[in-house]
């Protein structure tokens, strides 16, 4: 259990180091349907599923029936995202696995021109943020997550550690009965020996009670031959 934890803390030291690093957000090209979209990518150092998840979740909360989901491409029309601009969008975006974690990529029609860091800076800033924010959210969870397993762990291993304490003091006591009962044994075979040494005088006691009275039985037959040894002398 004690090494479990220290692999738990080991995991959530590593992890602390890596929210370290910042959340970069690079422009990057993908193909969408064989078109090529210039867009925004962040990387995640987290489980695809889980990334993938929250960002539909985030997503559909905040666009509901606009937000489309075709075999893992969102697409949105329409959709006003105030943070980036104030007048509705079309976002076209993928959430794809890395070997180092997930990278959420989107691309942005802002009607006039498409989203590019050269060419439009202003809304390429407001949008870096946007999916920099989402990333801290999922580093913060994340963490709230681990932190609270390791709460989980603690605990686990402070209630072993009692239980230990616990076995230790039972042990304890079991010897001192134990010590107890051989005293009292001790105390039993004294008695026992001072017992039998009784029955053995009580023994030797009666033999010669048994002497005693063999030779009360010899003077007793000799009384009576005298007498019977009288009565023939009798004239």
């Amino acid at each position: 259990m004690k090494k479990s934890l220290l692999i738990l803390f080991a995991l959530c030291l590593a992890t602390l180091s890596g929210y370290a690093q910042k959340s970069v957000v690079d422009e990057y090209d993908m193909s969408i349907n064989n078109v090529p979209r210039t867009g925004q990518r962040v990387s995640v150092q987290l489980d695809n599923k889980r990334v993938e998840a929250a960002w539909l979740k985030q997503l559909s909360e905040k666009f509901g029936s606009k937000l489309k989901n075709t075999k893992g491409v969102l697409t949105m029309d329409g959709v006003i995202i105030e943070d980036i601009a104030p007048t509705p969008i079309r976002v076209i975006s993928k959430v794809d696995a890395t070997p180092t974690g997930t990278t959420v990529w989107w691309s942005i029609d802002l009607g006039n021109a498409y989203l590019a860091k050269d060419k439009t800076p202003v809304q390429w800033k407001s949008a870096e943020k946007y999916l920099k924010d989402f990333a801290r959210m999922m580093y913060r969870e994340d963490l709230v997550s681990q932190i609270a397993e390791a709460e989980r762990a603690l605990v686990t291993s402070q209630n072993n550690h009692n239980a230990v304490i616990d076995k230790a003091n039972a042990v304890k006591k079991d010897i001192e009965k134990n010590k107890a009962r051989k005293v009292e044994i001790q105390q039993l075979l004294a008695a026992n020996a001072a017992e039998l040494q009784q029955f053995n005088n009580l023994i030797d006691a009666n033999l010669k009670e048994q002497e005693s009275a063999r030779g009360d039985i010899v003077n007793m037959r000799l009384a009576l031959e005298a007498v019977k040894d009288r009565m023939t002398k009798i004239e």
